[in-house]
């Protein structure tokens, strides 16, 4: 089943319903949501719900600041999270600005998260049906994130033809990390 940004409430299903097959690199700015980023926050977002788990919750919001690009902002908000979801959320920002050796920093501390076995099982399945991809992302067995930051960093950098792959590994990183922030920090 596909990502559903209707699940997240209204709040979160208006700033995420689109698509976004962000690039490798800090994109540009959404500045057509960004009144509406500016309004967010987690009394408003979670409107409706009980937030258990208020980290979790603003792991929502960086990652929601991510989405449009606003890489700042999202960093800001990953930085005060101490716990492995916000280290990925800013390992995802820094291999984005992109900054490769801090992105592989942040996620060392991360360590197995759990969303990494339906990441590498989805990586996979992308990586096998597009040509061309490496086989080390169809056949591997664990996720592992500094590899995947040297993959958009040699995408990124023109020396594979990977990035269409790596901008839609991405998009599943950002669901799946998405959908576990939204679930931890409402309890289910």
């Amino acid at each position: 089943m596909g990502f559903d940004a209707n699940t997240y409430g209204d709040v979160f299903a208006e700033l995420i319903s689109e698509k976004r097959l962000n690039p490798l690199d800090g994109g540009t700015e959404n500045t057509a949501v960004k009144s509406k980023l500016d309004a967010l926050n987690v009394n408003a977002a979670f409107a409706g719900k009980k937030v258990v788990d208020q980290d979790m919750a603003e792991s929502c919001l960086s990652g929601v600041w991510l989405y449009h690009n606003f890489l700042d902002t999202s960093h800001t908000i990953s930085q005060a999270i101490y716990t492995e979801t916000g280290s990925c959320w800013h390992g995802i920002m820094h291999r984005r600005e992109p900054d490769s050796s801090n992105s592989k920093h942040w996620f060392r501390k991360v360590g197995e998260h759990e969303i990494f076995d339906d990441l590498c099982k989805k990586a996979a399945q992308i990586a096998s049906d597009t040509e061309g991809a490496p086989e080390a992302l169809i056949s591997q067995s664990s996720w592992d994130s500094a590899a995947f930051v040297d993959l958009c960093v040699d995408a990124l950098e023109g020396r594979s033809g990977n990035d269409a792959l790596c901008r839609e590994i991405q998009q599943r990183e950002w669901e799946l990390l998405f959908d576990y922030s939204y679930k931890q920090a409402i309890g289910e």
